[in-house]
């Protein structure tokens, strides 16, 4: 019976058991009532399983069809280790639960069907899992284990729960201890493990970098460029041609630096800066990328379906090919660039009073790092002062702007999280050998002043210029979530205004404010952070939250973010005069594509560092077990609290390793309390600590009480 046929009689069939006038039937008794042949049962029987395989049809204990009551959801499956795990269901805010009993062979992250079931007093909804409606992974990255006669791979995801069993033929020659990735070729069903074929042997786990690497597999990130990309790259000039300047706007004699991280070879920003009357003359000079990168062609493809630049504890996976990166697109000093500047004339009060944006040539005079120009401005150093002597004046200026612009864009409410990033250093053979907060200073902080401004200044400009863009906005955040942080900082003594419903972002600034410099800002700032939402791509201008401002989007990186390329092109084709209707209608189909695709890489980026860093702060304790540390507690459970380090190298100590007391969990004040002792263990508090243990898979530490 083909296809449309089968479907056209479950139709038929289940019309016929909706209606009012139906009786519940058996098999035999709708068959004689249908007048279907004694021959042709079979198939009839194939129809009524698929009406109960869909859910739209009940057998009764007695043997009779019925029309389902049940109400059938569909959603994205995650597993947990331990068996059970959660539905997602697009437009419910909260996941469903599904008991280990109820997963019914789903894997983590299937498409499934579910029923949900009805709930009782405030506890969390519950469902089963009916149907498989597709699978969501068809690859898995794990280690491998040979068996003599087959072999199996254990899945480095410890969600995946089951091992997937390798024919010896599909194993590709691998050994005990290979990192390799794996198709699945059979899900496996009531009980039976999945099965599946190396395609891929990364290499062993004791080789250096190789446990960073699975994990880049393991997020599906695109290493290699196809050699036809590398073609395309081979044939873009390393100089900067006449013809490629003819028309811009030549700034080669405008004093100008960039200034990076000591390591960093991607220098997509260069800054300019004099006085001119009352005035400043602030230049914000980015790569023009999208010179070198056509729309539509292959190297262009990739950058999209890529989005970002990785950047990782020991390498960086970047968007674009070195060659074009570190080379003609990199503002390297003392060669012509071509770029695209944002050129804004700042009074004193910080307020862009007017500006220019232009397709330009530029020549970087020196190329800067953070530390020197700190150690020019806030440390006096003589050495470094003589050294860019014909530079300082520039940079004393740029210090003086950088705090006008910072404090009008305090006085708005604009949220400053300064936490303290990981520098995590790593020997020659990949092993973590220190882990220190990565600290901003006055550098890093003035070129993030200029880069917001010159953000801001774009995003206005084509906002009001009604052009298809992509903007870069924030959403405000959750109500519930900043009544529980209110709660929260409550134990501490302060307190957060929310007016009708709305926090204000000035609100969260001021608490910021309050506790700087206490023993528990890095902690009330993390919770700050958490209960905020996080920042996307999209075409509307909603407005960014964090920032305080009606317009914002990303201008200024166009080498290592595919929105800061997109909107090169918007903003050349508008100076240009390209900007018809066909042009117009071309990006407003495309637009929203890119900026939800944009949105999903970043995610997927930032998860990838975190684990990455996860998973050497982990190798990093593993060589310091037995040794004692002091830290603060920085989340409180029922299960235990978490202690983080300085370093911020983050631990549970257990309930159960608290000893000599039976400690309850307060979710009013969020502490552990002893029952007898009344010892008390609340967020903020130090505590000194031993580490005890550690997880490579699960990526975990434990520690104790000292």
């Amino acid at each position: 019976m083909d296809n449309e046929l089968f479907e056209q009689r479950k139709r038929m069939i289940y019309d016929f058991i909706c209606d009012e006038l139906y009786v519940p039937m058996k098999l035999k008794e709708l068959a004689i009532l249908m007048q279907v042949p004694k021959r042709d049962r079979a198939e009839l029987t194939h129809v009524m399983d698929a009406l109960v395989e869909d859910g739209k049809v009940e057998l009764t204990k007695k043997g009779k069809y019925i029309k389902s009551e049940k109400k059938y959801e569909t959603g994205v499956f995650t597993s947990h280790p331990k068996g059970f795990g959660f539905v997602t269901i697009e437009g419910m805010d909260e996941d469903i639960f599904i008991p280990a009993e109820q997963v019914n062979g789903a894997m983590h992250m299937d498409t499934v069907q579910l029923v949900i079931s009805p709930t009782t007093g405030g506890k969390r909804r519950e469902g089963t899992i009916t149907k498989i409606l597709s699978h969501g992974m068809n690859e898995v990255v794990g280690t491998y284990e040979d068996n003599k006669t087959f072999g199996f791979v254990v899945p480095d995801n410890p969600k995946i729960a089951k091992d997937i069993f390798i024919p010896k033929e599909r194993s590709m020659g691998a050994v005990t201890g290979h990192k390799v990735i794996v198709a699945i070729t059979d899900y496996g069903k009531d009980g039976k493990k999945p099965e599946g074929k190396v395609t891929e042997i990364i290499g062993h786990i004791n080789d250096p970098g190789v446990d960073i690497m699975s994990l880049v597999k393991a997020y599906n990130i695109p290493v290699e460029f196809s050699p036809k990309i590398m073609r395309q790259v081979e044939n873009v000039s390393n100089e900067v041609s006449e013809a490629d300047m003819a028309g811009r706007l030549d700034l080669r004699d405008w004093q100008m630096v960039t200034i990076d991280g000591e390591d960093a070879k991607d220098l997509d920003d260069a800054v300019s800066l004099t006085k001119e009357g009352d005035l400043y003359r602030l230049g914000v000079h980015i790569a023009d990328v999208s010179n070198y990168v056509q729309e539509h062609s292959a190297l262009d493809v990739e950058a999209e379906d890529r989005g970002t630049s990785v950047y990782l504890v020991d390498r960086v996976i970047p968007m674009l090919p070195h060659k074009l990166s570190n080379g003609i697109c990199s503002l390297n000093a003392g060669e012509n660039r071509l770029a695209l500047s944002c050129i804004m004339m700042i009074d004193e009060k910080g307020k862009v009073v007017d500006h220019k944006i232009a397709e330009t040539v530029i020549k970087v005079d020196r190329r800067m790092s953070y530390t020197s120009v700190k150690k020019i401005l806030a440390d006096q150093d003589k050495a470094e002062r003589a050294e860019y002597k014909e530079l300082v004046p520039m940079f004393e200026m740029m210090e003086h702007v950088a705090a006008i612009l910072r404090k009008k864009r305090m006085k708005r409410g604009s949220i400053d999280f300064d936490f303290p990033e990981t520098k995590i250093i790593l020997d020659k053979s990949g092993r973590p050998v220190d882990i220190k907060p990565y600290e901003r200073n006055v550098a890093t902080r003035m070129i993030e002043d200029f880069m917001l401004i010159a953000n801001e200044t774009v995003a206005q400009d084509y906002f009001w210029q009604e052009v298809p863009f992509v903007y870069r906005t924030h959403e405000n955040p959750d109500e519930e979530k900043i009544k529980k942080l209110s709660t929260f900082i409550n134990n501490f003594g302060y307190t957060l205004h929310i007016g009708s419903d709305e926090v204000h972002p000035k609100e969260l600034q001021k608490l910021l404010s309050k506790i700087e410099g206490t023993e528990e800002e890095p902690l009330i700032s993390r919770l700050t952070l958490r209960s905020m939402k996080q920042a996307k791509y999209t075409t509307e201008c909603t407005g960014h939250f964090g920032l305080a401002t009606n317009y914002y989007c990303h201008f200024t990186s166009p080498i290592r973010r595919y929105p800061d390329l997109q909107i090169h092109r918007i903003i050349k084709d508008c100076l240009r005069g390209r900007m018809n209707a066909k042009k117009a209608e071309h990006y407003e189909k495309i637009l929203p594509e890119v900026a939800k695709h944009a949105s999903e890489m970043e995610r997927r980026a930032d998860e990838a560092e975190r684990e990455t860093d996860k998973l050497k702060k982990v190798q990093y304790m593993k060589e310091r077990l037995g040794q004692e540390f002091t830290g603060v507690i920085s989340g409180v459970t029922s299960w235990g609290f978490y202690v983080e380090l300085p370093n911020t190298i983050e631990g549970l100590v257990h309930v159960t390793a608290l000893e000599g007391d039976y400690f309850q969990f307060s979710e009013e004040t969020y502490e552990l309390i002893g029952e007898h002792t009344n010892i008390h263990y609340k967020l903020g508090q130090t505590v000194t600590v031993i580490a005890v243990d550690v997880d490579e898979v699960m990526r975990t530490i434990d520690f104790k009480l000292a």
